[in-house]
């Protein structure tokens, strides 16, 4: 008979892993960062309040991103146009497409990023969060180096 090794099982809970400021209008959860799925995906939980900005449009080379919308409208940029999304959508951005989401709506809109493979993302939102938290504007200059370093190129709309 075989036993299976429960030390293949990841289990995340909110509780100790929960929700973070990510600026004035949204938060999120890490929760599975890539460091924990051995870089097959990573997979972030997403608030953003009601008529509020989220990411504005940029495109990754290396990994692919879906977002899934669980509560609210999520407003998605894809094929050159902002389209809105409600709960049970879905949106894949394979690698090289532009993307960027906000919301335009009256109630805060949850949803799912997963991104693969599970790059080390969590660090982007990390950084992110800290010069937030800081009040720190990074330079030109240190912008495209910070975009640089985390896949990400912004696109104008």
């Amino acid at each position: 008979m075989s036993h299976a090794d429960p030390a293949l099982v990841d289990v995340r809970t909110v509780a100790e892993h929960p929700l973070i400021a990510n600026g004035s209008t949204s938060t999120l959860r890490m929760v599975a960062p890539g460091s924990a799925t051995a870089g097959r995906y990573g997979l972030v939980e997403y608030h953003v309040t009601p008529h509020s900005p989220g990411a504005a449009p940029h495109y990754h080379r290396t990994f692919s991103e879906s977002f899934y919308v669980l509560s609210g409208q999520l407003t998605v940029y894809s094929a050159g146009e902002w389209r809105p999304l409600g709960p049970g959508d879905y949106a894949l951005v394979h690698e090289g497409g532009a993307h960027g989401f906000r919301n335009d709506g009256d109630e805060e809109a949850a949803f799912l990023i997963l991104f693969a493979p599970g790059i080390a993302r969590e660090n982007f939102f990390f950084e992110l969060a800290e010069l937030r938290r800081s009040g720190r504007t990074l330079t030109p200059e240190e912008m495209t180096a910070f975009y640089a370093r985390h896949d990400q190129v912004m696109v104008d709309p």
